[in-house]
């Protein structure tokens, strides 16, 4: 039955309307892992911040210190870089999806 009902959706649906519609229900699915993740990286990132500042204090310590600061910077930019490589698939697969339900190919 949700098949046919997808189906119907599908045929009365732009490809972007399609596409937005699944999205909604993709990031309600995921929202709660990737808050986990998101959770668990930034907590990662504030250890390494504490602990290189720390390090500061020490003179023999520095360079260990600042390493700390380069991987917490590092982790900052993979936060967002997951975030828009998983918007760009999933939006990808749900527009391919959208396709092969309307037997409609996305002209290049």
């Amino acid at each position: 039955m949700e098949a046919k009902q997808d189906q119907y959706d599908v045929h009365n649906q732009t490809r972007e309307e399609y596409i937005d519609s699944r999205m909604q229900n993709h990031n309600r699915f995921y929202k709660d892992i990737y808050n986990l993740l998101y959770t668990i990286n930034d907590f990662t990132i504030a250890f390494w911040f504490l602990i290189g500042s720390i390090l500061f204090y020490f003179e023999s310590l520095k360079v260990w210190g600042v390493t700390l600061f380069v991987v917490a910077s590092f982790q900052f930019m993979i936060k967002p870089t997951i975030r828009l490589v998983h918007e760009i698939k999933a939006r990808s697969h749900y527009g391919e999806e959208y396709d092969r339900l309307t037997g409609k190919h996305k002209r290049s």
